[in-house]
């Protein structure tokens, strides 16, 4: 991932981390929450292989009441623990006995053993400060203590969080504790002797769901991504090649490290992302400006990061409008970038063609003309606060909207609209779409350009 690309994921992510009272390096600990009995429990994310929906238990004759049964993961034969009957708790919403043949479930990972568990249903991803979890105590009623990891409130919610080492540990001195055998140590049949149709399928039809809203959650808990309808086209073709890609490797669905999540963006970012732009993207976002009226062409670069992206925009304007001044309000939350963004240097071999006659080499590096540089007004401002610019003929905010939750992308959407001129142009990035196809309009044959409707 780019550095551009990098630092506008850590800013909105602290921004919205801030609303929450939350800083981005408190939270050391994100768990899987789900429902059992009416109350909000959480394991650890880590713990958690993947998510199921289970169907057509294979029995298990004199086995323990909460054992549901076994069925065939991709050739090993697994037990199914329904935590609802070991924790004696009444079994409510999608798992009730109408529809006692689709369960909602996750397969535990821990160390060598890999099992699943019933819950009643599955709801999200939530990252927390580990230091928040308190102890548990008696007062769960039924559960016994010696399941439960702590409590933690979040959101004005109370989650129970569950110890997965202890719902499969065994009693010392070799004696069996709550958690049967594993199925091939208790004489189970192997893989291939079990019905063809299993016991199991990880995405039956109109199956997928629960696992997208896994990944979805997890890439909002991890990089403050939000999917929405501004990107879920993307989505779901990331979702589908990310499958594949996964099963092929043999690998987990699910985004258990920040790094998954970086991999699981790596394709969403707009091209030339974190460099100057090319030549042939410049040209591409040229070609769709309109004739600008007035004397001074006004644009605004939002979330420009260290100002690679500021200086191609306006090297394309001064291209594009050769008799007009152009003045470019180029913004970004990150102190650090935003004030090295006006002193940028670089080598003569990195910059396209297009951006060479205003550029100066200096005794520590290659940088812009000072007449050129004074096109640009480059400040520290977060875009969800106020301003006062002037109605504007262009609009770049390429990926950033997608790390403000739905609220912010929908507010921030509308101050764009009321800020550009009628022949004015939004340039999303590659991958976004305005939520309100009424109001804007694709420019034709072009890369993420719109004008109002």
């Amino acid at each position: 991932m780019s550095s551009v690309a990098g630092s506008l994921v850590r800013d909105r992510r602290d921004q919205d981390q801030k609303e929450g009272s939350e800083i981005s390096n408190l939270v050391d600990f994100k768990m899987v929450t789900f429902s059992l009995g009416g109350k909000d429990y959480g394991i650890d994310i880590m713990k958690i292989k993947e998510i199921a929906k289970f169907s057509n238990f294979t029995y298990v004759p004199n086995s323990y009441p909460y054992v549901r049964g076994v069925y065939n993961l991709r050739g090993d034969i697994i037990s199914i623990l329904d935590l609802r009957i070991l924790f004696h708790l009444p079994i409510r919403g999608e798992n009730s006995a109408a529809n006692a043949n689709t369960e909602n479930g996750l397969i535990l990972r821990l160390e060598e053993n890999v099992l699943g568990v019933v819950v009643d249903s599955i709801d999200k991803v939530i990252g927390i400060s580990s230091k928040d979890i308190q102890p548990p105590h008696p007062i769960f009623g039924d559960i016994n203590i010696k399941y439960i990891q702590g409590v933690v409130e979040n959101g004005g919610r109370l989650y129970i969080i569950l110890n997965a080492e202890s719902i499969c540990a065994r009693d010392e001195g070799g004696k069996k504790g709550d958690m049967p055998l594993p199925a091939a140590e208790a004489g189970y049949p192997p893989a291939g002797e079990l019905p063809a149709s299993g016991a199991y399928s990880s995405a039956p039809a109109g199956g997928a769901e629960p696992e997208r809203n896994f990944v979805r959650d997890t890439l909002q808990a991890f990089r403050n991504f939000h999917v929405t309808p501004l990107n879920e086209e993307w989505f779901a073709r990331r979702f589908s090649e990310w499958k594949e890609l996964r099963q092929r490797r043999g690998a987990d669905l699910q985004l258990k490290v920040p790094e998954d999540a970086d991999d699981y963006l790596a394709n969403f970012y707009s091209v030339d992302t974190g460099r100057f732009w090319s030549e042939n993207v410049a040209s591409q976002y040229a070609r769709v400006l309109g004739d600008a009226g007035g004397k001074i062409v006004h644009a605004w670069d939002v979330g420009c990061g260290r100002g690679y992206e500021a200086y191609s925009i306006a090297a394309l304007l001064v291209r594009k409008y050769p008799n007009r001044m152009v003045k470019l309000w180029a913004n970004d939350n990150d102190l650090i970038a935003i004030s090295m963004a006006a002193n940028l240097l670089f080598t003569e071999a990195d910059v396209p063609d297009y951006l060479k006659p205003y550029i100066v080499a200096g005794k520590n590096g290659v940088g812009f003309r000072t007449d050129f540089k004074d096109k640009i007004l480059f400040e520290y401002h977060d875009a969800m606060h106020s301003n006062a610019l002037p109605d504007l003929d262009l609009i770049v905010a390429r990926d950033m909207l997608s790390f403000m939750n739905p609220e912010n992308q929908q507010r921030l959407l509308s101050g764009f609209y009321e800020k550009l001129k009628p022949t004015g142009v939004l340039i999303l990035g590659d991958n976004e779409r305005p939520v309100d196809l009424s109001r804007w309009e694709l420019v034709q044959n072009s890369r993420s350009s719109y004008k109002k409707s």
